[in-house]
């Protein structure tokens, strides 16, 4: 059984006025425990809005969000309960940050699950860690921390819930490169030690060909694309249709084809894109001794 399944979902803002928009159309979706999914689309595709009705945040105007085979909306408690089991950051999850410390911004999720006092400071600890957030900073006020340490903060607050699933929306926009790199290497760390679902929501296609098991393509609401990291981006041309591009090396691949040196198919990382070309290298050079 899915762990997450959507039955024609759909949510149209502002119903019945001269702004009224379909963002989700007639979406049927599922995700099994373990998971790691990429979401991707051009801004204004309906990505946010589809992530919000996953943990209850949004309710369907049409269809049906399950968790574990149980409707999430079946009633007020287990929605709750949902939403601590399905932990969804927002994108620039820094402008949330609220309390006098970040101990207390991180502990905010344990408290309100009710959990005691000494597992609500263990909660913390662990969550700043999976993080990357320095145990030093736990006393400071979350305002005096820089742009990514409040985002690893924000991050680490909705961590110590322990979601089952954990969702992020472009969780490294705004971040330089080692930033970003971080990040997504702690979200790794927290779903290889729970065996936890991660969505990641983002524009950076080379972050999501490094580290998704499969990605969705959402466009003007639907599901247009389902597939692994290899199919998706080998469709380069239908993405730039769609606004999107590959990542540089699926690009470079690509390219290289065309100039007529064949590096292999399904390259969408530097990693497999600078193996291919040792190879044709090693092949090359071996012809060239004989």
């Amino acid at each position: 059984m899915s762990l997450i399944k959507t039955e024609k979902l759909s949510h149209i803002y502002s119903i019945g006025t001269p702004f009224e928009r379909v963002a989700v159309n007639n979406i049927d979706f599922e995700i099994n425990k373990g998971e790691f999914l990429g979401i991707i689309g051009a801004t204004g595709s309906g990505k946010s809005t589809f992530i919000q009705h996953l943990n209850g945040l949004l309710k369907p105007t049409e269809g049906s969000v399950f968790y574990d085979g149980t409707d999430i909306h079946s009633t007020k408690q287990y929605t709750r309960d949902i939403r601590f089991k399905v932990g969804l950051v927002f994108q620039y999850p820094e402008y949330q940050l609220f309390e006098s410390t970040v101990f207390d911004d991180i502990a905010f999720g344990p408290k309100n699950m009710k959990l005691s006092e000494p597992d609500v400071r263990e909660r913390v600890y662990e969550a700043a860690g999976f993080a990357g957030l320095d145990e030093s900073l736990l006393s400071k006020s979350p305002f005096g921390l820089s742009g990514g340490e409040k985002r690893r903060a924000a991050i680490a607050g909705v961590i110590a819930m322990r979601p089952d699933v954990l969702i992020l929306d472009e969780p490294t926009a705004g971040l330089d490169p080692g930033g970003q790199a971080e990040i997504i290497r702690n979200i790794v760390n927290y779903k290889t030690s729970h065996n936890a679902t991660v969505i990641l929501v983002t524009h950076n296609m080379e972050e999501i060909a490094r580290n998704v098991d499969r990605i969705l393509l959402i466009n003007r609401g639907s599901i247009v694309m389902d597939d692994t990291p290899a199919r998706v981006f080998s469709e380069s041309s239908r993405l730039t249709e769609l606004g999107l591009a590959a990542p540089k090396a699926a690009l470079l691949a690509e390219r290289l084809r065309v100039l007529g040196l064949d590096a292999g198919q399904g390259i969408y990382t530097t990693e497999q894109l600078r193996k291919a070309l040792c190879e044709i290298k090693g092949l090359q050079g071996g012809n060239a001794h004989a």
